[in-house]
């Protein structure tokens, strides 16, 4: 699918692209199964552009909540900082996916941090105009049934943090970013996939250098080739 970009400058740019461009999107976020072509329309009337570079963060926990986002193109990261000042990560946002979504119901303001690891594009969608959607009982009904979908992912995924091996772990954020392919081209550092899976980038280098022995999967200048027994390991 092709956007309609513009050029990016250091603090980002705002703009609203082709109708066509936000409706195509917006078709194809899971998020907005189910909701009709009416709301999906009014959703896209509401949208802005916005691109930042990598590194730059999007907004910081605690700030007020102005949007909800959808991911256009790149990886945003989500995280929390604990106690004793340690980035926690949530989430790597893929694009076609929906983050900052609980700052319609939860609070107003964000609850984690999201960091741009790449390039990206996302589109806001600026809060007061959702919450003035919210006041239609049927789209209220098909946002609470999206977020219930959300939820159990993430609830998934603390399972999986909590409860897996690092290399399940890489295996699940792999298959879950990218799908099962042979080759993968990863916008993200080896430091930025350690914080992702939960762990430090010493642990997941030796998982690295144990798979090569291994051939099951290789990271070389970005590129990841993986075999199919490293999908499908034997019991």
């Amino acid at each position: 699918m092709q956007i309609k970009k513009s050029k990016i400058v250091a603090n980002g740019t705002e703009k609203m692209p082709s109708r066509m461009d936000i409706g195509a999107l917006i078709d194809q976020a899971r998020f907005f199964d189910g909701i009709s072509r009416e709301h999906k329309s009014a959703l896209s009337g509401y949208c802005l552009h916005c691109e930042r570079r990598k590194n730059a963060t999007l907004f910081h926990e605690g700030d007020e909540g102005e949007a909800m986002f959808l991911l256009a193109r790149g990886r945003v990261r989500l995280h929390k900082t604990s106690a004793d000042g340690r980035e926690v990560v949530i989430n790597v946002i893929k694009p076609g996916e929906v983050f900052a979504e609980a700052i319609l119901f939860e609070e107003k303001c964000y609850p984690v941090t999201a960091v741009a690891l790449t390039d990206v594009l996302v589109l806001k969608l600026p809060r007061r105009h959702l919450l003035s959607l919210l006041q239609q009982e049927d789209f209220r009904n098909d946002l609470i049934a999206m977020l219930l979908r959300k939820q159990r992912f993430l609830t998934e995924r603390i399972q999986l943090l909590t409860g897996a091996s690092i290399e399940d772990r890489l295996r699940g954020f792999l298959r879950q970013q990218y799908g099962e392919r042979e080759r993968i081209v990863v916008e993200i550092n080896k430091k930025q996939l350690a914080s992702a899976i939960g762990t430090t980038p010493e642990t997941l280098s030796r998982m690295l250098q144990r798979l090569k022995r291994q051939k099951c999967l290789q990271w070389q200048e970005g590129v990841i080739k993986i075999t199919d027994s490293f999908w499908n390991p034997k019991e």
